[in-house]
C-alpha cells in the first residue's frame, strides 16, 4: 500500500490558492483514477484506488496546514504503512512557478506543513513532492493564499498535470527514478499540455 498526501488547508476560501497545491494535484489524480475523495478516515479527506495491482489513498489532511503532521501521522499509523510508502506533495516558496522537484529526505525548507510532520513522525526520511511558487512579491502569508487569477491557473495548470503523472511514476518505480526522471533542470516548464497527457 501507499498514501500519497496533498498538503493544504480545508474550505472553500483555501480551495485555489498557491498554498493548496498538494489538494489540487491530488484532484488531478483523483481524475485520472476516476476516483472520488469522500471518506472520512482521521482527520483526512481520503480516495482509494487500486493502481498496478496495488493499493494507494490518496489523502487531504483537514487540519491547518501548520498541523498536518497529526493526520499524516495518524493515517499512517492506521493503515500500518512504513514511512517510504508515504509521499508528500506541497507548495515551495523556493522553486520557481510551476516548476516541479523530488525530495527523499532532510528538511522542511520553512514549509510549515512538511515541518509538522517531521515533527509528528520522528524523522525526516520520506518523499515528497514540491511544487514550485516562486519567491512571494509581496507579504508570504499573503501570496500562498491568495486566490489563483486565470493567469495564475494557466501557469500552474500544467504542472499540477505533471505533478499527478510523476506520483502514478513514483508509486511504480519509486523515489530514486523519480528523481533521476523530473528533477532536470529548466524541464518541468517545457512540457505542453499535451506531452503530459501522452
Amino acid at each position: 500500500m501507499k498514501i500519497i498526501f496533498g498538503l493544504g488547508n480545508p474550505g472553500q476560501n483555501y480551495q485555489l490558492t498557491r498554498h493548496n497545491a498538494g489538494f489540487l494535484v491530488l484532484d488531478q489524480i483523483a481524475d485520472r483514477l476516476n476516483i472520488n475523495f469522500g471518506k472520512k478516515v482521521c482527520d483526512c479527506d481520503c480516495a482509494s484506488s487500486i493502481f498496478h495491482d496495488q493499493k494507494i489513498i490518496l489523502a487531504k489532511p483537514q487540519l491547518f496546514m501548520n498541523h498536518s503532521g497529526f493526520a499524516v501521522s495518524k493515517l499512517s499509523q492506521y493503515y500500518k504503512v512504513d514511512f517510504n510508502d508515504i509521499l508528500i506533495i506541497h507548495d515551495d516558496l523556493d522553486l520557481p512557478p510551476a516548476q516541479i522537484r523530488f525530495k527523499s529526505d532532510g528538511g522542511s525548507g520553512g514549509q510549515k506543513g512538511v515541518t509538522s510532520i517531521i515533527e509528528q513522525l520522528g524523522i525526516d526520511k520520506f518523499s515528497r513532492l514540491k511544487i514550485g511558487i516562486g519567491k512571494a512579491p509581496f507579504d508570504t502569508v499573503d501570496y500562498v493564499l491568495k486566490q489563483f487569477n486565470s493567469e495564475d491557473i494557466g501557469i500552474y495548470q500544467p504542472a499540477f498535470l505533471r505533478a499527478a503523472v510523476a506520483s502514478l511514476d513514483w508509486i511504480d518505480e519509486g523515489i530514486a527514478a523519480a528523481m533521476n526522471k523530473y528533477n532536470i533542470k529548466n524541464k518541468e516548464n517545457t512540457d505542453t499540455i499535451k506531452d503530459i497527457l501522452d
